[in-house]
């Protein structure tokens, strides 16, 4: 017969070992067995239509499950953003069950005021786009893409980013400006 003590032990053991693999399994690297998902860096970004607020009448709703969205993150469809030569900030997000992905979307909203002249911002959300998940092997969200003017991944998190976070993810994909002439 097994000790009370040594059977909690024997669970919380195996508790800690069922965690460690499982996080093995999502691990970046390989290091443990994992297989990780998503583009690698460096890689063309898929090209494919997603749905815009053009194509739900403007109705929101129809387009994402997030409670405050911006209009301005649905006005390119994901092959659009990709042929105008400019960066883009890929957002695949479903905040209508995910609180993480609430969060995300209101960090790059508030990055969207700062940056939206010369970036492109796009929420992609699981139920109106899975098509996209599959091409950009998201598995799971938040998951953000940072693509270059080139349409190549320069990032790509999945997982919550703090503001500073995707500010450099940003900075990342921006042109390098170029030093202006002084007419003297």
């Amino acid at each position: 017969m097994t000790a009370p003590g040594s059977l909690m032990s024997m669970r919380l053991a195996a508790g800690i070992l069922a965690t460690a693999l499982a996080l093995g399994a999502c691990d970046k690297n390989d290091r443990f067995g994992g297989s990780f998902r998503g583009l690698q860096v460096g890689t063309a970004a898929p090209s494919l239509a997603t749905k815009t607020l053009a194509d739900v009448g403007g109705d929101l709703s129809k387009i994402t499950t997030y409670r405050q969205p911006d209009p301005r993150m649905y006005q390119y469809s994901v092959d659009k953003a990709l042929a105008t030569g400019k960066p883009i900030l890929l957002e695949f997000a479903t905040p209508g069950h995910c609180t993480p992905c609430d969060e995300q979307l209101q960090v790059a909203k508030a990055l969207l005021e700062k940056y939206q002249d010369r970036v492109i911002f796009i929420h992609v959300d699981q139920y109106q786009n899975p098509q996209a998940y599959k091409a950009y092997r998201v598995m799971g969200d938040p998951w953000t893409f940072a693509i270059d003017k080139d349409g190549i991944v320069r990032l790509q998190n999945p997982g919550k980013m703090l503001y500073g976070e995707m500010e450099m993810a940003i900075q990342k994909i921006l042109p390098a400006e170029t030093p202006s002439r002084s007419s003297s």
